[in-house]
């Protein structure tokens, strides 16, 4: 019977070797309203810059619409 050349050394597999305990993956409430604070910023900055981005994006329509294409 043939061995694999990874059963000759004895040692488990990359993926396997480790010293520490298996964890589950489980919710993180911290990074959580992090995430949160940090989209609240976002649209707090952003939000007074709305007006000029549906200008910009209405005068985009229009000259699509008024060049020949």
């Amino acid at each position: 019977m043939a061995e694999s050349p990874d059963d000759t050394d004895g040692r488990l597999p990359a993926a396997l070797r480790s010293v520490t305990p298996g964890t589950r993956s489980r919710p993180n409430e911290g990074m959580d309203m992090i995430g949160w604070g940090m989209l609240a910023g976002l649209l707090v900055l952003l939000f007074p810059l709305l007006p000029f981005i549906v200008i910009v994006w209405g005068i985009s329509k229009v000259t699509d619409a008024l060049t020949p294409t």
